[in-house]
């Protein structure tokens, strides 16, 4: 695994999950397939998620969504706002590659759940995020084709997650550094029982002079290769338990994550898409076609998530830090010939080191 903010001896909070990362969630799977070809052109991809794994039986996962900012595009947000659920995988690409990841995930739907789309009128929407890489990638190119986000989809797996330049990260820049794919996680106790918090972000955002690590202004200090005069990117945000929470309480839940972006310093700038999702794999159902007119489902107390909250807060700033610590150098292609460097992490630990903020 690449260098993580843990691996550094920063003092961060919370207990993670064994990989520290959204797969902790039981079930979770992530696949990514990563474009990042000799010439220079094309440094792109798609990251997909299984909230369900391979599971042949058609069900809804209760979810919510929250956009800080909707300067971004993620398919399928309606429904859930609407119906508190939806059905298949969540993927992430670049802007202009929604619509043909769409177009996979919709076979890749109609190929695993078989059965239902033969015998019933279902309707696939998957869920497609997007952020910008137009500034180290081709982006008008659309270099990102259908069999890659079906190897994605087919791909997934559960354990480690690989973060920085892979998948839909492949080409992004957060806070001036190189960005990209990073992941985290939280185990907490809740009424006497255990559950996980997953987070993965893709990471596209802000500005340097706003960057902050555990409260510390390190971006004022490290401002060799600037880039950016204003916000130019965005964030999605995904987060996974296995805690079984109702859709309202998702929608509270994934606006914890804005407060967990901010703990890295952006504003939510008006550029930026800062759109995140929340989904439970308790309480999964048939789909409402085939299901019973009564229903019935467990639920936790609204009054016991505060540490739930915590949690997600936590585990999508630790996110954010890995998706920069993973990443590589890149130069650009618009304008060509700059440098996008990866964030030096021993640069940020004297700094933390000074301000007493690593670990014992």
């Amino acid at each position: 695994m690449s260098k993580r903010a843990r691996n550094l001896g920063w003092k961060l909070r919370g207990k993670p999950g064994e990989n520290n990362a959204i797969t902790d969630v039981a079930g979770v799977l992530v696949g990514a397939v990563t474009l990042n070809e000799p010439d220079g052109m094309v440094r792109t991809g798609v990251t997909a998620i299984l909230p369900r794994g391979y599971d042949p039986e058609a069900r809804i996962i209760p979810a919510g969504i929250h956009a800080l900012n909707g300067n971004g595009e993620m398919t399928g947000s309606h429904w859930i706002r609407d119906a508190g659920h939806f059905l298949g995988p969540i993927c992430i690409t670049n802007t202009h590659s929604v619509g043909i990841v769409h177009h996979a995930a919709v076979k890749w739907m109609i190929a695993q759940y078989r059965s239902a789309f033969a015998d019933e009128h279902l309707w696939a929407m998957p869920v497609v995020a997007e952020t910008y890489d137009g500034v180290l990638n081709d982006i008008n190119g659309q270099h990102v084709r259908e069999e890659h986000a079906q190897e994605a989809l087919g791909t997934a797996k559960s354990g480690p997650v690989a973060e920085g330049n892979t998948g839909g990260g492949t080409g992004m820049i957060c806070y001036e550094f190189k960005g990209g794919t990073g992941t985290s996680s939280r185990r907490v106790e809740l009424g006497g029982r255990s559950y996980t918090f997953g987070v993965l972000v893709q990471a596209n955002h802000g500005r340097r002079d706003w960057l902050t690590i555990l409260g510390e202004p390190v971006g004022l200090e490290l401002t060799d290769h600037r880039m950016f005069d204003r916000e130019r990117g965005s964030i999605i945000v995904i987060v996974a338990t296995d805690a079984p929470l109702r859709p309202d309480q998702l929608n509270r839940l994934a606006r914890r994550a804005g407060i967990g972006i901010s703990r890295s310093g952006t504003p939510g700038g008006n550029n930026s898409g800062d759109i995140f999702l929340a989904f439970s794999t308790a309480n999964s159902r048939p789909l409402p076609q085939a299901d019973e007119a009564l229903q019935r489902s467990e639920h936790l107390n609204d009054e016991i998530l505060d540490a739930a909250y915590e949690a997600v807060v936590d585990a999508t700033d630790e996110s954010i830090l890995n998706a920069m610590l993973a990443a590589s150098d890149m130069t650009t292609l618009k304008p060509a010939g700059h440098l996008c460097k990866a964030l030096d992490g021993e640069a940020v630990t004297q700094i933390l080191r000074r301000a007493g903020k690593l670990s014992a």
